[in-house]
């Protein structure tokens, strides 16, 4: 799975790599280096040919769900790529609502005898920018009236490389795919894993462990060496 990311992305990047329509003034954006599922994150979704801005709930709420939110148990951060099609709570937003994630990194647990140990995967080019295929939807709080969007990343098996560390890996678009996965001309056939080449790693420190870690805490992405046995 893919539970907790990074973003350095400055609103000037945001707005050159996802070709944004500008309709309203610039965004203050500020560096994240701890973004956990429930927290809002940055969404690029495209309606009537205008690509948007947005940010969204990280954990997503499907239009149909009638309960309250703090009833909605189930972990809906993560789509798999096996079942995106055919899960209740994500099939229909697979079908008319996708989204582009920005991120700059993410944190994957590799079980050690020692315990879990987090490892930071990023750019190996040293680009700022990753884009997980994402699927988002709103929802309407039936007591108070109140729309809600949130999302989900999309998962699926690793490549080699991140193979090594854990068993699942995002979606991650080459910018030719942002277009066809936006609009959906395409689908399942890019929810597969990225070239080895792709991505760095190296372990982080367990304090990352912690979903209360500081979210502005940039040594959080800081290498550390590993305990030899």
């Amino acid at each position: 799975m893919c539970g907790r990311y990074t973003n350095k992305l400055t609103w000037a990047e945001i707005v050159a790599l996802y070709r944004l329509t500008l309709d309203g003034p610039p965004h203050n954006l500020r560096p994240r280096f701890n973004g956990c599922p429930t927290d809002p994150i940055d969404v690029v979704t495209e309606r009537g040919g205008k690509r948007e801005y947005s940010r969204m709930r990280w954990g997503l709420v499907p239009n149909w769900w009638s309960k309250p939110l703090k009833e909605l148990r189930m972990a809906t951060f993560n789509a798999r790529a096996e079942t995106v099609t055919t899960k209740p709570v994500f099939c229909d937003a697979f079908k008319h609502s996708r989204c582009l994630i920005p991120v700059s990194g993410y944190y994957e647990w590799q079980d050690t005898p020692s315990g879990k140990q987090p490892w930071y995967f990023t750019a190996r080019d040293g680009s700022p920018a990753l884009t997980i295929a994402g699927i988002w939807d709103q929802w309407k709080d039936r007591e108070t009236g109140e729309p809600l969007k949130s999302c989900a990343m999309i998962i699926t098996e690793p490549n080699a490389f991140v193979g090594e560390v854990h068993d699942r890996m995002p979606v991650l678009l080459a910018a030719k795919d942002f277009e066809p996965w936006l609009t959906g001309e395409a689908g399942v056939e890019l929810l597969k894993p990225a070239p080895n080449d792709l991505l760095q790693k190296w372990p982080v420190s367990k304090r990352v462990n912690s979903s209360r870690a500081d979210d502005n805490d940039l040594t959080l992405i800081k290498k550390v060496e590993l305990a030899t046995a």
